[in-house]
């Protein structure tokens, strides 16, 4: 196939060696196939601003950190220099998203480069080596449906003790791989302790699980594990081992507001302790050189 624009650099420096096909395109990227010495990976090219029906809303952006005061002053006035922060904000977000929840086990597309603009991840593939399929593609039956919303609602739970919420999860961004389901799709992650959205986007990640495998096992469209997981959350009380019901009473009990705090600051500052290794490693990696 012609190589796409954006893909030439990568070709050019030795990144990639191949663009088999495209595989997708959806509302905020187009994703190609891609082989990389022995392997075959995938390429996702984010699109530009006024190219994507996916909007960046504050209810995503608010909490997110900025290289620089100055960036931050730029993206508050709009002008050219902030809008192309804006867009290498929105960027880089699903790359540290991915590479922080791959770290925390939760199963994502393993992440390989950023570069220019375009990640390369890895394929995520069915039974038969072929790219996998999106849930909703599929036809369950209810048992399937059952032990598969339980998968997700463990991996959901996992990324919110990573301090992610997807802020976009359903049918559509999750692929079944032939090891099981795959959380695909994350430039709108949020922060959880830092985002006063992230409570309504977790309990609409859940909702729209249940929602979609309840078309197979309708007993799971009034469980109510959304409020469950933000409770325990909110009260210090969840890891990836909890035990979980679906059920939720309201807890009129007033909330230790300290507590809370103190499980916030300990989330940020592991992310910021996060954040300096990770610059450190970006630093030692050596500079693709153009030939």
């Amino acid at each position: 196939m012609k190589t796409p624009k954006r893909l030439e650099p990568l070709l050019e420096d030795g990144i990639v060696d191949d663009v088999v096909r495209q595989l997708m395109s959806g509302k905020e990227a187009t994703v190609y196939v891609v082989r990389c010495g022995e392997e075959t990976r995938c390429a996702k090219v984010y699109k530009e601003a006024n190219k994507r029906s996916f909007r960046q809303s504050v209810d995503y952006t608010e909490g997110r950190k900025v290289k620089s005061s100055r960036q931050a002053r730029a993206m508050a006035k709009g002008s050219k220099y902030g809008k192309q922060a804006q867009e290498e904000a929105w960027q880089s977000a699903e790359v540290d998203a991915l590479y922080r929840l791959a770290a925390a086990g939760v199963s994502v597309p393993t992440p390989h480069q950023f570069y220019e603009g375009v990640l390369i991840m890895d394929l995520v593939a069915d039974a038969e080596g072929n790219a996998a399929p999106r849930l909703n593609d599929i036809v369950f039956t209810a048992e399937e449906a059952r032990r598969y919303h339980q998968v997700l609602i463990k991996e959901v739970v996992r990324m919110l003790c990573a301090g992610i919420v997807h802020g976009d999860l359903s049918e559509f961004n999750i692929l079944l791989s032939a090891h099981g389901p795959v959380i695909i799709d994350l430039p709108q992650a949020v922060d959880a302790a830092g985002n006063n959205h992230a409570m309504s986007m977790l309990e609409r990640d859940v909702g729209n699980l249940a929602d979609f495998f309840g078309q197979f096992a309708p007993e799971l469209i009034n469980t109510q594990y959304g409020k469950e997981i933000w409770a325990l959350y909110a009260h210090g009380a969840l890891t990836p081992e909890t035990v979980l019901t679906g059920r939720f009473k309201q807890d009129n009990k007033p909330v230790d507001l300290k507590s809370v705090v103190r499980v916030i600051d300990a989330v940020r500052d592991d992310e910021a302790k996060r954040q300096m290794r990770l610059a450190e490693a970006k630093a030692a990696l050596p500079k693709p050189k153009r030939l």
